[in-house]
């Protein structure tokens, strides 16, 4: 009875917002709270279901405009999809969880490279860093020949060929 009346609330907040019906994707989730571990999915605005509870780990992006964070099943990655569950690009996983947005953009992974989404889920860097830092002050630090290791679960870059770029890739001297 607790999961239709919420599903029935997700619905009609859907149905209720000022956004294109079309334009969107909601989270929902089975139980009391939505937290990793609980089963997640989307809905759209008629309140079909369009991502399954159980299609990815865990959906963290509780509103999908342009794009949205999951973890996929298989693998633990974090993966940026779109609103018709395209996949965009791999999330640069920190020690708890998805990168963070730092002036505008944060890190995404391909092919073992880095480089630079941003907040609509455009890549505004392709991947092609070794190493490559959260932006500070609109500048990065990053490297072509470091090397990523684990040290007590969190990852460390090792290297000596650091430079900076800007938030358009350029380098910065």
């Amino acid at each position: 009875m607790r999961k239709f009346i919420f599903g029935i609330t997700i619905i009609f907040t859907v149905l209720s917002c000022k956004y294109d019906k079309k334009d969107y994707l909601i989270k929902f989730y089975e139980g009391e709270f939505d937290e990793i571990g609980v089963p997640t999915g989307y809905l759209n605005s008629k309140g079909d279901t369009i991502v399954p509870i159980g299609k990815y780990n865990y959906c963290y992006t509780d509103t999908i405009r342009d794009f949205g964070m999951v973890i996929e099943n298989e693998t633990g990655k974090i993966l940026g999809i779109d609103k018709n569950e395209n996949e965009l690009f791999e999330v640069f996983k920190t020690d708890n969880g998805p990168d963070y947005i730092e002036n505008g953009l944060f890190r995404i992974v391909k092919n073992n490279k880095i480089g630079y989404a941003n907040s609509n889920g455009k890549i505004v860097i392709s991947p092609q860093y070794n190493c490559a830092h959260s932006f500070v002050q609109g500048k990065a630090k990053v490297s072509d020949s470091c090397e990523t290791k684990t040290a007590s679960g969190q990852k460390c870059f090792f290297g000596t060929d650091w430079y900076f770029i800007d938030t358009k890739g350029n380098r910065i001297k």
